[in-house]
């Protein structure tokens, strides 16, 4: 079974600063059928204007990975990273006991893109840290996080992977799925279809019960596809 979710159907919060489109339930929206996705709790797609950004606030028990599109995030937090991190790397923070953070737009005339991604961790109270990376070849299919961080993708405290994968206009491939997993992708760019379901630059695809895959490409195109947990 695949679920198409629309990126007009999203929750939508335009705070002047911040234009931000929810894929689930966060803040002030509210729907009963959108709360999460086996582990994933948030995918909020954020434009963020020239110097401007979140100020340091709290966070807990949550794996919080943010993939920057365009622009750069000045990011500092309560262990004492300042980092920054450019278009096209991934950060990933483990709030774990607590930690504060905040994460600002240094740029005076451009707005930032990102997509910032909670992950609900298998275990609580974990040490809080904090990673970024690079991923340096963009081609094809890249392991970005994974529990073990093997073949140098970044750690993550939950049974799951996540994959960037990038198609040519016209390029098939295919993703099998081990039996009761649930399968989430993103489409990042571009225009695919996944086993005739047709999506485009922002939409999501929520997977169930289904293990083959077959994906095509009509333009050059970017997904995130997460395997998760049965939940």
């Amino acid at each position: 079974m695949i679920h198409l979710r629309k990126a007009s159907d999203r929750g939508h919060a335009n705070h002047g600063w911040l234009d931000s489109w929810h894929t689930f339930s966060f803040a002030n929206y509210y729907d009963a059928n959108f709360m999460h996705f086996s582990a994933l709790r948030v995918i909020n797609e954020d434009f963020i204007k020239a110097d401007q950004g979140f100020d340091t606030h709290p966070h807990k028990d949550m794996e919080i990975l943010t993939y920057v599109l365009s622009g750069t995030i000045e990011h500092k937090d309560s262990m004492g990273n300042k980092e920054q991190v450019s278009a096209g790397e991934f950060q990933i923070m483990s709030a774990g006991t607590g930690i504060r953070h905040s994460e600002y737009n240094p740029d005076s005339y451009h707005q930032l893109h990102l997509y910032q991604i909670w992950i609900i961790p298998d275990k609580t109270s974990l040490a809080p840290r904090y990673e970024q990376r690079r991923f340096d070849d963009v081609q094809g299919r890249q392991l970005i996080l994974s529990p073990d961080a093997r073949d140098g993708s970044l750690k993550v405290f939950q049974d799951m992977t996540l994959w960037r994968w990038t198609l040519k206009n016209n390029e098939t491939s295919e993703y099998i799925a081990k039996k009761d997993r649930h399968i989430w992708i993103q489409v990042v760019r571009g225009n695919v279809i996944v086993n005739d379901v047709k999506a485009t630059t922002s939409d999501g695809l929520a997977i169930q019960n289904t293990t083959n895959l077959q994906l095509s490409a009509s333009d050059d195109s970017e997904i995130l596809l997460f395997d998760l947990p049965p939940r």
